[in-house]
């Protein structure tokens, strides 16, 4: 196994799943469970690989996703939207996905409307980004979009190991249970309520060998990296996305 974090380029392959099951999680949050033989052989290695959720717009998109030509060769190219694969269960042919309802945009749309039966066409992980346990504590930032990732990160770190949340959402109803061996705090921070930026500059960092990861709306993720680097997190130890942009770009991302 590597000691630096690495990246793991996989076969990009696009599979048609089948809706298993509708959870809700929380009035904004929607668990749909995919499964069906193309299932078959995926791999996600990071806790936040990002998959593309394939929907058609028009009968051009249509044939492109039948066609299964992601947009090559000059083909029409589907409508597409980012997402973390939430669990992967292999033996039971299951993959979650957890959707945050927010109003108009393709893939919150189609989640709203989902029923078993249904299908979803996906694509990818193009490439994990695999971070070995060689932390000793973790500061993990993001908003409900993030949850996913930031949950499988959880579930995965042992023992011994020190983590500190800070989760923006809409309201109190939007927190959710987050399960791990580590020793975990989360800091629920409420949108309209609080400033995320100011507890985030007020904040004392985890102690040791430190991980950062945020992943927020665009404008916001390079304001927190910006200010995390000044509190000297190591910017080698430091992944900050843009989950989805205020303009509405992507906004499923």
């Amino acid at each position: 196994m590597s000691e630096t974090i690495h990246r793991v380029n996989h076969e990009i392959k696009q599979r048609r799943l089948h809706v298993l099951r509708v959870t809700e999680l929380t009035p904004r949050m929607r668990r749909i469970t995919l499964g069906g033989p193309e299932l078959a052989g995926f791999t996600s290695l990071g806790s936040d690989d990002h998959i593309k959720l394939l929907f058609a717009l028009n009968d051009e998109e249509r044939q492109a996703i039948d066609a299964r030509s992601l947009g090559r060769d000059g083909a029409a190219r589907p409508t597409m939207r980012e997402y973390t694969p939430r669990r992967i269960d292999l033996a039971a042919n299951e993959l979650d996905i957890d959707f945050v309802l927010h109003g108009d945009g393709p893939a919150s749309t189609w989640a709203a409307q989902a029923k078993p039966g249904h299908t979803l066409d996906i694509a990818g992980p193009r490439a994990s980004m695999v971070v070995p346990d060689i932390f000793d504590s973790y500061l993990l930032v993001g908003d409900e979009t993030a949850i996913p990732a930031i949950a499988r990160r959880l579930e995965q770190l042992p023992a011994g190991r020190q983590v500190l949340a800070v989760i923006q959402v809409e309201d109190e109803q939007e927190r959710q249970p987050l399960v791990s061996a580590a020793q975990v705090e989360v800091i629920w921070v409420r949108r309209h309520d609080e400033d995320l930026l100011a507890l985030l500059r007020n904040l004392a960092l985890p102690q040791g060998k430190l991980y950062g990861w945020v992943a927020l709306e665009k404008g916001l993720t390079r304001q927190a990296k910006a200010l995390l680097l000044e509190k000297g997190v190591a910017e080698d130890a430091l992944k900050a996305a843009a989950y989805w942009r205020q303009d509405g770009t992507a906004d499923d991302a």
